[in-house]
């Protein structure tokens, strides 16, 4: 059996697609090897997913994944389905908060473990400011938007498409967005995984790149897809696509240096063992072969 995570339309479309069509099933089907799909509401869920064993592929963000590798959970990076401008730094309408700044002694939801989280971190030393200067309320995702629209904090650090629809349904407002921090996401499996089955984990590529140039060639059709699949407002989809690139899936250098300009971050406020070596830790990450070696193929 191969278990993988559910579509969520908070951080990969490409794996909503994939499900949506049964392309994976279809793939397996003559070696008669199911495909079990796990919902998952965030990276963190997914990353202890796949370090217990119960999960072969996990969808995450690049720096979440980075985290989770240097705190012991053997995976790679295998597969790049997306470059989601998914997290920003939420107010109400209302606010009086217009900068980061403002924010000290604030309490803060956000998600620990998570690319909205560490976002908040970086976002933070923007401005002068750490963790510490802060009271931050470790909540999942859609508990982090509620909490914000009925007051319970000052500040989210949001996740689409919880951003999009508190922005559109309650007017709440970004006061900070930087594509920068924003990691990639990366399609994840175990080291012991990939060394045992590499033709399995090429074909699950294969699907996914399948699913990606649907994504790409079929905006509107995925924006319903999203719409009817995730349960939410199809101009909240609409938006929420609006700020993802499919374009680059072949992790590359292009990906490690993003991880490692983030990586300062994990050191600076302790999150990763003293002395931890976080650039050779994404360097051990990001494996680019199986993927390449699936898309060149292709062409």
């Amino acid at each position: 059996m191969i278990v993988l995570t559910e579509g969520s339309t908070a951080y990969n479309q490409v794996s909503l697609v994939v499900k949506k069509f049964g392309w994976l099933e279809k793939e397996f089907q003559a070696d008669a090897v199911p495909v079990k799909w796990i919902q998952s509401q965030g990276s963190n869920r997914a990353l202890e997913y796949l370090n217990s064993g119960s999960l072969d592929f996990g969808s995450t963000a690049g720096l979440a994944a980075v985290l989770s590798k240097a705190n012991g959970n053997p995976i790679q990076a295998i597969y790049v389905y997306a470059r989601p401008e998914w997290a920003s730094l939420v107010v109400t309408k209302n606010s009086p908060i217009s900068s980061v700044k403002e924010l000290k002694g604030k309490k803060i939801a956000a998600t620990k473990g998570t690319d909205p989280y560490l976002f908040l971190l970086r976002t933070l030393h923007t401005a002068g400011l750490k963790k510490s200067d802060v009271e931050i309320l470790h909540l999942q995702h859609a508990d982090g938007r509620i909490a914000l629209e009925r007051g319970d904090v000052a500040a989210w650090a949001g996740l689409d498409p919880h951003t999009a629809a508190s922005q559109l349904q309650a007017g709440s407002r970004l006061i900070y967005r930087n594509i920068e921090f924003n990691t990639y996401g990366f399609l994840n499996t175990s080291e012991s995984f990939a060394k045992k089955y590499p033709e399995v984990v090429g074909r699950v590529i294969k699907v996914y790149e399948q699913g990606r140039k649907w994504a790409i060639e079929h905006s509107d059709e995925l924006a319903q897809l999203i719409s009817e699949e995730a349960k939410i407002p199809l101009n909240v989809a609409k938006l929420q696509l609006s700020r993802v690139d499919f374009s680059d899936p072949i992790p590359s250098e292009t990906h490690v240096k993003a991880l490692k300009a983030a990586a300062p971050i994990l050191v600076d406020e302790e999150l990763v063992k003293k002395g931890t070596d976080v650039n050779k830790i994404i360097d051990d990450l990001v494996i680019a072969h199986f993927a390449a070696n699936q898309i060149h193929r292709a062409f």
